[in-house]
């Protein structure tokens, strides 16, 4: 099955990225009901499940029946943002608005050919609107409460991957265009003729964008592309972000003594994580400290020739030069140096 979007010349001018904490609270769902999905969030989710199970009166059961077997997640769920990055509760106030008749069809519809399991079945069922405006209420409450255990002490790091993906494909797609912007996104998609090919979906259809313009939420919990299930919105495509095998991991431990003992704790730390380019922004999310504090490391690092620095369109990537490679005992830096250069912070 294949769903595509078909984007005109406006639509690809009108392409853009933003960040949506409500549309990663509901795909994390996914996670958290099959571990085997993703095994690189699983100690985000054994942490989770162990402080859910510490809730009272937290019915687990009606918030996992969300998902479906296939795996798909209701759409209203998951309403498009208008701005960059609104809040979480910006984005739940939406949800709240919704018709009882758009509930009751997009609940539906996540779950065919399969009837809705029972936590949904005894609302969807009547006749009359109450019971779904209910509902609806109860899963916004249940997502609110989810989030602040599961999701939002995770989000500054989580907010920093993904901005640091939206950088690179930003990049991506003014060197290259659309067809440079999709092509290492997912093996799932393929750009050709004005046309972006979305592989491996449950439904099948074709959406012009027709001056709507094409909107890309990476994502920490997408293990693939991830459109509307709905032909009728605006394009819309959660995508799987780039660098998060680090994001539960833990800072690097530095193993050498001299080396800590001659520049510091912090920075032979920053020295061992090197070995390849990186922005200040990742360095900070992979410490998990302020991207100021990075930047201070970073500036005497680099007036003692211990690391390079270059710009790379509109950020500034940071690498370990061979006298630094030396020190950290990775025996080089990586290639030419650029010592010198105009690049700020």
């Amino acid at each position: 099955m294949v769903i595509t979007f078909e984007l005109g010349v406006e639509d690809l001018a009108d392409t853009r990225f933003a960040l949506s904490p409500l549309n990663e609270t509901v795909l994390s769902l996914r996670v958290l009901r099959e571990p085997g999905l993703s095994a690189l969030h699983l100690p985000w989710r054994r942490s989770v499940l162990r402080s859910l199970g510490e809730l009272d009166g937290f019915d687990a059961g009606l918030l996992l029946s969300l998902v479906a077997e296939r795996r798909t997640v209701p759409d209203f769920l998951t309403p498009r943002p208008e701005g960059f990055a609104p809040t979480f509760e910006e984005e739940l106030a939406v949800v709240r608005r919704t018709a009882p008749a758009v509930v009751r069809r997009d609940l539906l519809d996540t779950h065919l050919p399969d009837p809705p399991p029972e936590p949904l079945r005894t609302a969807l069922d009547r006749a009359g609107d109450t019971a779904v405006r209910r509902l609806r209420d109860a899963l916004c409450e249940l997502l609110r409460r989810y989030w602040e255990i599961a999701v939002r002490p995770e989000w500054p790091g989580m907010r920093m991957l993904l901005e640091a993906d939206m950088t690179y494909r930003a990049r991506r797609l003014a060197l290259g265009g659309a067809r440079l912007l999709f092509a290492d996104m997912h093996p799932s998609l393929r750009w050709h003729r004005g046309v972006l090919h979305i592989a491996d979906m449950i439904g099948r259809h074709h959406v012009l964008a027709s001056g709507r313009g094409l909107l890309l939420l990476p994502s920490v919990f997408a293990h693939k592309p991830a459109p509307p299930l709905s032909p009728d919105g605006a394009p819309t495509l959660a995508y799987p972000c780039r660098g998060v095998a680090t994001l539960w991991s833990r800072p690097p431990v530095v193993e050498a003594p001299a080396l800590t003992a001659l520049v510091g704790a912090a920075k032979a730390r920053l020295l061992t994580m090197l070995d390849e380019p990186l922005a200040t922004v990742e360095l900070a999310r992979r410490l998990r400290v302020t991207p100021s504090a990075v930047s201070q490391h970073l500036r005497v690092l680099h007036a003692n020739g211990l690391v390079a620095r270059a710009r790379d369109g509109r950020q500034v990537l940071y690498r370990r030069t061979s006298l630094g490679g030396r020190l950290a005992g990775g025996g080089g830096g990586g290639g030419r140096e650029q010592a010198g250069g105009g690049a700020g912070e």
